[in-house]
């Protein structure tokens, strides 16, 4: 699969999980009434402009419901697409193919729905030096699928789990200081502890507190939910070696705003935690339904 970090087994794994909630009591309205014995064929819709990604993850579920199942990839993964659009056709037993459909049509949706929103945050920040990145704010069980769809959508992926970097959050930051602990104190400690290869990050919400994390020795500053003018005077005055990270209250409209302020990285949640599934569907060709 198309960079998708992920090895079959868990895979298998998410997709087990997805079935059993649909399928693990049957498919009784098709057992009563779908011959066992029809063959057919269907094509997955597009009926939304976006760009595609889970087409493998779709067609493994067919398969998992029937092996015997043929199934057709016609759109790659981080391809644009747009209403009427067919990206796969799976042909078969008709009763498989309807107790596949919806748990394929999620995955595709979601994971779509997820590429189509980053590309559009790609296209508001087109010409600048910024990349869009997501964060940790993912569906329970989804997250590698989820942030594989970001990088189909053409974001990168920021932390995969609280052990891929060190991000000093507010609540870190409080916890210390009621300690006695200073921003620069938290800062030093976290760096001297630091496994070897691992950056540090800290969140800050003020020029100062940016100031401070930069002469303690942070790798990474994010600026959290600040203004326009805050960003600008931060990216001025932070040494060009260093990265600086946008957060907090990005939309659609604004994106471009905050990345003209020179910031490197822009993290938005609402990549994946609101996204809105493209409208996808599952059509059977009923000029090809024929029984054994």
């Amino acid at each position: 699969m198309k960079e998708l970090q992920l090895s079959e087994q868990q895979i298998d794994s998410i997709i087990n999980l997805a079935l059993a909630e649909d399928i693990s009591h049957g498919d009784v309205t098709s057992e009563i009434l779908i011959p066992a014995d029809l063959q057919g064929k269907a094509s997955l819709l597009i009926k939304a402009k976006g760009v595609l990604a889970g087409i493998e993850i779709a067609k493994r579920v067919f398969f998992k419901v029937d092996p015997a199942l043929q199934f057709e990839v016609l759109i790659e993964d981080g391809t644009k697409i747009k209403p009427g659009d067919i990206v796969a056709a799976v042909s078969g037993s008709v009763a498989s193919i309807l107790k596949a459909e919806r748990v394929a049509l999620n995955f595709l949706q979601r994971l779509s729905g997820t590429a189509s929103q980053t590309a559009q945050y790609g296209a508001e920040t087109r010409g600048l030096a910024v990349s869009i990145t997501d964060t940790r704010k993912t569906t329970p069980g989804l997250r590698l699928l989820e942030k594989y769809a970001v990088r189909m959508g053409g974001g990168k992926n920021h932390r995969l789990h609280l052990g891929d970097g060190i991000l000093i959050k507010d609540n870190h930051i409080a916890s210390l200081r009621a300690l006695g602990m200073s921003l620069k104190d938290i800062v030093t400690k976290a760096k001297q502890n630091a496994p070897q290869g691992l950056k540090v990050e800290v969140e800050v919400n003020s020029y100062q507190e940016a100031m401070d994390a930069v002469e303690a020795g942070a790798d990474i500053i994010m600026l959290d939910n600040m203004s326009l003018e805050e960003m600008r005077r931060v990216v001025k005055s932070v040494p060009g070696q260093l990265k600086i990270e946008a957060s907090g209250g990005i939309t659609l409209a604004n994106v471009r705003a905050v990345a003209e302020t020179g910031v490197d990285l822009i993290s938005i949640g609402a990549l994946t935690h609101s996204v809105k599934a493209l409208d996808i569907s599952l059509e059977l060709e009923p000029q090809n339904l024929k029984l054994l």
